[in-house]
């Protein structure tokens, strides 16, 4: 009797060892959680997938809709700070901007190609052709997302051929492109700029729009009747033109509900400047979920807001070499 209670002490003991034992197995076996520092971001140069789902890529916050407005030849010296510039320094210091924003080349037509393309395609401003490379109008196309190039001057609706008074070609990448040219549906969403105070007021804007001012209002041009004006005149027209024709998309009650809009306002490239290829330039973020008075000093470049875009629509891919560009994800944040 005693020698059965003793065995039957000894095995409960030995049994309550072994499950102890099993579950710190178990605890030991699970994966470490991420520390707030790695935690949704990626490391530089890392590959970063682009969707739509919080699952699949937890760092990216998304939206409706992501629109760019570039301007034309400014050293980011001359318009961060500058008093010529009071509206789009207001901007920059009220949401985000970045300090380490470097055009890709010289001249114009290489920069618009990369911030679309993901790659330079030609320098030449005068190139005419067309452009078969892979391209974001190509990726919304496929993901069933819309599009519409705003360009100011534009002769007409669908107008993809060459410059025309105040209009640059040069300056309107989409126009170029195959998936656009060879397809009447798709000239159409070339339009003139004068379109998007109506869709902004209809709430029809696109889920990508590229806005490009004609060569007065970009500060390409010194304007009629006065060819030599100095830089301050080209800043200030620029500055003019953001706040007639931006602050209401900006003020706009649709534009500023979280998850809707982003906004990226930034130069092709810099006036003198060759550092990176096409020089330091001003980038500012403006919407609902970009951070307030942020700025950031991290390297950046054309691409990268190309890969911003992609992600923040939740495109499944992004052209070229915006695919393995560190996203720009630090400028916003979730709901």
């Amino acid at each position: 009797m005693r020698k059965s209670w003793r065995s039957t002490v000894v095995f409960a003991v030995v049994a309550a060892l072994l499950i102890f034992g099993a579950i710190l197995a178990m605890r030991g076996a699970r994966p470490a959680r991420a520390s707030n520092a790695t935690q949704g971001s990626h490391a530089p140069g890392v590959t970063q997938a682009a969707t739509s789902s919080d699952d699949r890529n937890p760092g990216v916050v998304p939206f409706q809709h992501v629109l760019v407005v570039m301007e034309e030849n400014q050293n980011y010296s001359s318009v961060i700070g500058s008093s010529s510039m009071p509206y789009l320094n207001s901007l920059a210091d009220t949401y985000a901007y970045s300090n380490g924003y470097f055009a890709n080349t010289h001249p114009s037509i290489g920069n618009y190609f990369m911030i679309t393309t993901g790659q330079i395609i030609t320098n030449d401003d005068n190139f005419g052709g067309t452009v078969d490379q892979d391209n974001i109008v190509r990726h919304l196309i496929a993901a069933g997302l819309t599009w519409k190039e705003y360009s100011e001057s534009l002769p007409y609706q669908g107008y993809d051929g060459g410059n025309n008074g105040e209009y640059a070609q040069r300056h309107d990448p989409l126009s170029y492109f195959s998936d656009v040219r060879n397809s009447p549906t798709q000239q159409q969403n070339l339009v003139p700029f004068t379109q998007f105070a109506t869709d902004l007021a209809n709430n029809a804007l696109p889920n990508y729009s590229f806005i490009v001012p004609n060569l007065i209002d970009d500060g390409h041009d010194c304007p009629p009747g006065n060819p030599n004006c100095p830089n301050s005149t080209l800043l200030a027209d620029i500055d003019a033109w953001l706040q007639t024709n931006i602050a209401p998309l900006v003020e706009n009650k649709n534009f500023q509900t979280p998850g809707n809009g982003l906004l990226i306002i930034t130069f092709d490239e810099s006036g003198n400047d060759n550092n990176h290829g096409g020089g330091q330039v001003a980038w500012v973020a403006v919407g609902p979920n970009v951070k307030k008075a942020y700025t950031s000093t991290t390297f950046y470049q054309h691409p990268n807001t190309l890969q911003l875009m992609c992600t923040s629509i939740g495109l499944n891919a992004c052209p070229f070499m915006a695919v393995a560009q560190r996203n720009m994800q630090e400028f916003v944040q979730p709901n």
